[in-house]
This record gives structure tokens, C-alpha cells and sequence, in this order.
């Protein structure tokens, strides 16, 4: 009965990891994108206050933004931003990753579409393609293919990140590990936990590699 019942325990916090994952995932990857075209637009005073706030994030450890999010606002201006309970804390946990990725996944938008030269976009304007055709058929692919390897990096990094989460209470499955080791002395979940997170990135892995070898025909 302990076997199965802790089986369904680590189900249970996988769960939740795979929620926190993917939640973080659709969210910051446009969010991502928002903060690319601020730090390289024209208005100074914006690119300059974008490139700030993704210095900091990308310059403090994810644990301590995870405390700040979840603490500060009721600390120092007795806000309530998350609801109490399991609820309130995964929120909290969904809001700094979120912020966190997107910024990361700025950097590499700006890197990818900065490494397209000008040339190509004045041979497009030259041959009479709009703004939309040069994107869709000079630009996007070779954007796509060249995001393909940091972005694939940092998603896996991202499913390892998120036993983070637990830093504020969050049941995922790194957390109910933990609570079964301390309470009871029981070891071999930390090599199950070990197989979930292998299968979960070795998936992940054959994913990026199938997408990689569909896009290598574009030359870049």
C-alpha cells in the first residue's frame, strides 16, 4: 500500500509540474516576444526600461523572484496579489516563471532576428515582395530555424526548473519527494523522480532533434 500510495502522490505532483510547465510555456513565449520588440524599439526611454527589467531578471536567481512574488507585495504594501491556499501559490509560482522565461526568450527572439542581414530584406523589396511576403518567405524560417537550438535549451531547462516551485510550498513532484523523505526516511522516490524528469526531457529531446532535421534544408 505505501508503493502505491506514494505512486499516486509523485502522479499527482507530476501533474502539477507538467501543468506548471506547459501554463509557463504558452504564456511566456509570447510575452517573450512583446518584451523583444521592447528593448529594440525606437523610443529610448521604453528600450532602455525593457532592457533594464530583463537584466535584473536574467541577473537573479529565479528561487529569489519566486520569494519576491509570492511575499513582497504583502510584506510591504499588505497586498493580497494570490488567493490563499494551493491556489494562490501555484499562481504565484505561474506569475515568476513566466516573467522569468519571457525575458530569457526575449534575448533569444532579439539574437535571432538581429542575425538576419539587411541585404536580404532590400533583395525582397527589389523583387516587389511586401513587408509580409519577405517575412513569410525570406525571413520566418531561417528566424525559426536559428531560434530552434537556444529555444529547445532553455525549454529543458524549464522542466527542471520547475521543482523551484516548491520553494513556496507548491505540491509538485520534487516537493511530495521531499515531504516523503523527511517524514518517513524513504529514499527510492528520489530515483523514481529521477525517471520521470529522464522521460519527460529524453520526449523533449527527440522532439527538438525530429523538428531540427525537418528544418535543415533552409540554409543559413
Amino acid at each position: 500500500m505505501t508503493f502505491a500510495r506514494i505512486n499516486a502522490m509523485l502522479l499527482e505532483g507530476f501533474g502539477t509540474s507538467c501543468q506548471l510547465f506547459l501554463l509557463t510555456l504558452v504564456l511566456s513565449l509570447p510575452l517573450g516576444l512583446i518584451i523583444m520588440f521592447g528593448s529594440t524599439c525606437k523610443f529610448t526611454p521604453l528600450r532602455w526600461l525593457t532592457r533594464t527589467f530583463v537584466w535584473i531578471i536574467r541577473g537573479t536567481p529565479l528561487m529569489l523572484q519566486l520569494f519576491v512574488v509570492f511575499y513582497v507585495p504583502g510584506m510591504l504594501f499588505h497586498m493580497h496579489l494570490f488567493p490563499s491556499g494551493p491556489e494562490g501559490r501555484f499562481a504565484a509560482a505561474l506569475t515568476a516563471f513566466v516573467i522569468n522565461y519571457a525575458c530569457y526568450f526575449s534575448e533569444i527572439y532579439r539574437g535571432g532576428f538581429g542575425s538576419i542581414t539587411r541585404g536580404q530584406y532590400e533583395a525582397a523589396q527589389v523583387l516587389g515582395m511586401t513587408r509580409w511576403e519577405t517575412f513569410r518567405h525570406v525571413i520566418l524560417m531561417q528566424v525559426v530555424k536559428r531560434l530552434l537550438p537556444p529555444m529547445s535549451n532553455e525549454i529543458i531547462t524549464l522542466v527542471k526548473d520547475t521543482s523551484l516551485a516548491r520553494t513556496i510550498m507548491v505540491a509538485e513532484i520534487f516537493f511530495i519527494n521531499e515531504t516523503e523523505i523527511l517524514t518517513k526516511g524513504i529514499v527510492w522516490p528520489l530515483f523514481y523522480i529521477g525517471v520521470f524528469f529522464l522521460i519527460f526531457v529524453g520526449a523533449l529531446t527527440l522532439l527538438f532533434n525530429y523538428l531540427e532535421k525537418k528544418l535543415s534544408y533552409y540554409k543559413v
